[in-house]
């Protein structure tokens, strides 16, 4: 809001202060993300800004780390880059290989999250849902509980048959059904808040008024109710997906080697060799996530506009 002409001096001091306690508060935020990005371009092996850098010399900056991560582990990396060489890049390189175990589980766990989070959000809307407030807290608790705790019990359950003593039906560690269920498990509160929030402004009388005309509950649900929640539902599912992507405790507890993803092999590289490269998987992550939270930003606009709210 601009600064009114009839401002006394002192509304004047506060308001730049304000503006400039709010600017330090966001550079003290995005500082440590954005620093990551021109070390991503370091020529050298560093995780500092070279002299060259710093003088924006040309020699001081290079592609190679980002290169490395299609290089790493392959067979021939040396070889002319052609389609053979592209297949090397997808069956071998080490980071590609956790990149695509990344987007599968994210993929599959932003599923599963996204169908029981909407079911639980749309049972818990309801008025007459008993115990609504203690089976919200259960619900969410993943949120809020250490994830160390989390991780080392989803361990535990998952070490032994089916979690359950007498009952043989196989161990879910080492497995992409068990990650896939812990990342799940953690991305369900997500979705589970913004659908019950874009609940919250649902008319109800348009359930009823469909089923007065003979539609069926399902039918009521995917032709009226899910078309005025999508926004939110969506908007849940690319939290949980984010989640998913971004979590390394879970799959340090539960993954197996084939099961590497973005993250831990970020880990990895962080405890057996120090590499820039990592800086370069940062940055890709980084700007994922700008276009996620752009997304999601442009589907709650969205959302205020089907139901009617002007933002503010």
């Amino acid at each position: 809001m601009a600064l009114p002409v009839y401002a006394d001096p002192l509304e004047r001091v506060w308001y730049y202060t304000y503006h400039a306690i709010c600017v330090a508060i966001f550079v003290f935020l995005i500082a440590p993300i954005l620093i990551v990005m021109p070390l991503s371009f370091n020529a050298e092996p560093y995780f500092t800004f070279t002299t060259k850098m710093l003088t924006f010399d040309p020699s001081g900056y290079s592609l190679r780390w980002y290169d490395l991560l299609l290089t790493f582990g392959m067979v021939a990396p040396d070889a002319a880059r052609d389609s053979s060489w592209w297949a090397d890049v997808w069956q071998n390189a080490t980071w590609v290989r956790a990149a695509k175990n990344s987007v599968i589980i994210g993929f599959w766990s932003t599923i599963l999250a996204t169908s029981l989070g909407t079911l639980a959000a749309l049972g818990l809307a309801r008025p007459e849902m008993p115990y609504r407030r203690l089976i919200m807290a259960v619900l969410i608790s993943p949120m809020i509980v250490p994830i160390i705790i989390i991780a080392t019990g989803l361990f535990f359950f998952y070490s032994s048959p089916c979690g359950i003593v007498g009952m043989d039906c196989g161990r879910l560690t080492s497995t992409y059904t068990g990650v896939v269920m812990a990342h799940a498990t953690l991305g369900i509160p997500f979705v589970i808040i913004t659908v019950t929030a874009t609940l919250i402004g649902f008319d109800q009388s348009l359930s009823r008024a469909a089923a007065s005309l003979g539609a069926s509950p399902s039918r009521t649900f995917f032709k009226v109710v899910l078309p005025l929640i999508l926004p939110g539902v969506v908007s849940g599912a690319l939290f949980a997906f984010v989640t998913s992507f971004d979590e390394v405790v879970a799959v340090l507890f539960i993954a197996g080697p084939e099961q590497q993803t973005i993250p831990r092999q970020m880990w990895n590289g962080i405890r057996e060799q120090i590499s820039p490269a990592i800086l370069s998987v940062a940055t890709i992550l980084v700007l994922i996530s700008i276009a996620l939270l752009a997304t999601v930003e442009l589907l709650r606009r969205r959302s205020e506009r089907i139901r009617g709210v002007t933002p503010q």
